[in-house]
């Protein structure tokens, strides 16, 4: 069974700026490749999303298009770098937009996202990754995402350093590790719940 991810980069960069996290986010996504996954991936920062936290906030709201290809797909990969020991705003604005999912569960207690795996990728010069992860899954998960088993990857260089994650001639081997496995396992159970969804809550 072909599966999709989408890659979403919380990077502050737009365009083709260099940017360590879509270095990060493009090793995760080639990894997932390599598991019969389709891969696709967008930069928040080159799309007019809006403030809010609805599906569609208007007057030239371009979120609706970033969700829909978050729906479409079966993985959702969330990459920021570490800003000020959080996530990048962006990240966080993605995460208030996917708030509106809480108000589209059906009357069974079903959620849009069931079935949907997600996990979070993180890059920067200074420790904090393990709490920009818990901040993003605990979101991931309140609005219905699964999350695979094992340590997301992150890199984090030295504090206060000069070297960032694309400036790296390679990658250490045990964030390569660590991409590899949870590439895996989201692959394999994102086929799991592909081929046995949730089931409806009893109550």
């Amino acid at each position: 069974m072909t599966i999709a991810a989408f890659g979403l980069n919380c990077s502050l960069k737009s365009g083709d700026a260099p940017s360590s996290t879509q270095k990060m986010l493009d090793a995760v996504l080639a990894a997932l490749a390599r598991h019969d996954v389709r891969t696709d991936s967008a930069r928040v920062a080159d799309f007019d999303v809006r403030p809010g936290v609805t599906a569609d906030e208007g007057d030239g709201d371009q979120w609706p298009e970033l969700r829909r290809r978050i729906m479409d797909a079966q993985i959702l990969v969330l990459a920021t770098p570490i800003w000020l020991g959080h996530p990048s705003s962006l990240a966080q604005r993605v995460l208030e937009r996917l708030d509106a999912i809480l108000g589209e569960v059906d009357d069974d207690g079903v959620y849009p996202t069931f079935g949907k795996v997600a996990f979070a990728a993180v890059v920067g010069n200074e420790d904090g990754a393990h709490f920009v992860h818990s901040q993003l899954y605990q979101g991931l998960a309140d609005v219905g995402f699964t999350l695979p088993a094992a340590a997301s990857p992150y890199w984090v260089g030295e504090a206060m350093g000069s070297t960032d994650f694309k400036d790296l001639d390679r990658i250490p081997d045990n964030v390569a590790d660590g991409i590899r496995t949870i590439a895996g396992n989201a692959a394999h159970l994102a086929r799991l719940l592909a081929e046995r969804p949730y089931p409806k809550p009893k109550g």
